[in-house]
């Protein structure tokens, strides 16, 4: 498969886009640590005492940016792969693959520094158009099948 060089394009934006959730999830840590804001008291106690057991408001922020990535990223992977078994062009492939990146790495950004309305909503809509399309070639190339 990795000979196919549309998948291999799928699959550098894919890790990449997998890296990138792994970073947000890191940051969520090292914020919960910096703000003592726990979810578990058992982890609250660990750091200083039951008081530490709460909600920050920029916890929840990274949390949130983190919850965003999966909802979008995961659909993401299964789409590409699928798409990159379809044939399509490479260079229309990979443009998919990189609006798609750009577009959620701009979102991440956006959210976790809270910039500016409409940033986010934005990247997160620029987001979904390859999706949309990818879905769309997919099933235009399996309906003989359904």
């Amino acid at each position: 498969m990795l000979r196919n060089p549309v998948f291999s394009c799928f699959v550098f934006y894919g890790v990449l886009l997998v890296l990138k959730m792994y970073v947000i999830a890191v940051i969520t840590g090292q914020v919960r640590l910096r703000k003592k804001a726990f979810a578990n008291p058992e982890d609250a106690l660990r750091h200083g005492g039951l008081q530490y057991h709460r909600e920050d408001p920029y916890v929840e922020r990274c949390r949130r940016a983190h919850i965003n990535d999966m909802e979008n990223i995961l659909p993401f992977l299964f789409l590409g792969a699928i798409y990159a078994m379809t044939g399509p062009s490479l260079w229309v492939a990979r443009l998919h693959f990189l609006v798609f990146f750009i577009c959620r790495v701009l979102h991440s950004i956006a959210y976790l520094l809270a910039l500016q309305a409409p940033t986010r909503s934005v990247a997160y809509t620029v987001a979904q158009i390859p999706c949309v399309s990818m879905a769309v070639q997919i099933l235009m190339a399996v309906k003989a099948y359904a």
